[in-house]
């Protein structure tokens, strides 16, 4: 049995920051907390997005980032960063992006996830730090984090263990799904392999029909 460590649950309601003059609403500052949650089909019990478009939705319904890259953006940054600080609902360890693959399935308490895509990162991680930069960087890094779709619906506690229930047979990782997407753009054999894998998010699958259209 492979086992992964849950480090933090984090959840945030939709808070204002101003950037270049404009409100924008947000939920990327999240909190953890102690207490046992509901995962329900398309989010965390307590948890709201701001932006119901790019963000949220069954496709999308956990984000997840791995604790080891913490210590590469704190010295990035030149700041100590605290659970919740990428606005992912689970800080895990142990599931890196070299290691984790499209359509892997886990247990986590009641529940059954299974990955989709890889976390795209939005600009608004640039206004949070004051860093312009950082979401290309975290693009150029890999160090995107990744998402989960809810198959069994259920209560996920903050001493939950992650089980591997499922490596998908394909074993894309999401590392590649990342250098496909962003460095790699012409691999059009490997955009075809990967687009094969029926776990893949309606919108990254999008993105990746309309490269081999044009």
């Amino acid at each position: 049995m492979t086992t992964y460590q849950l480090n933090s649950i984090n959840i945030g309601t939709p808070m204002t920051m101003i950037h270049e003059g404009k409100e924008i609403k947000t939920s990327l500052f999240k909190k953890p907390v102690h207490e046992a949650l509901f995962l329900h089909k398309d989010h965390f019990q307590g948890d709201e997005q701001a932006d119901l478009i790019n963000h949220g939705g069954e496709d999308k319904a956990v984000c997840v980032y791995p604790f080891e890259h913490y210590a590469h953006w704190e010295k990035v940054l030149n700041t100590k960063l605290e659970y919740g600080a990428f606005g992912e609902n689970l800080t895990i360890s142990g599931m890196v992006e070299l290691d984790v693959c499209l359509g892997d399935t886990f247990q986590i308490g009641e529940a059954i996830v299974q990955i989709s895509q890889p976390r795209m990162p939005c600009y608004k991680l640039a206004v949070r730090y004051n860093a312009p930069q950082l979401p290309h960087l975290v693009q150029n890094t890999g160090y995107t984090g990744f998402y989960f779709r809810v198959l069994k619906e259920g209560t996920i506690e903050r001493n939950s263990t992650i089980e591997l229930l499922e490596k998908h047979s394909q074993k894309i990782s999401i590392n590649d799904v990342n250098h496909f997407m962003y460095h790699d753009k012409d691999n059009l054999k490997a955009i075809e392999k990967i687009l094969e894998v029926e776990a893949l998010s309606s919108s990254w699958r999008k993105m990746f029909l309309k490269r081999l259209e044009e």
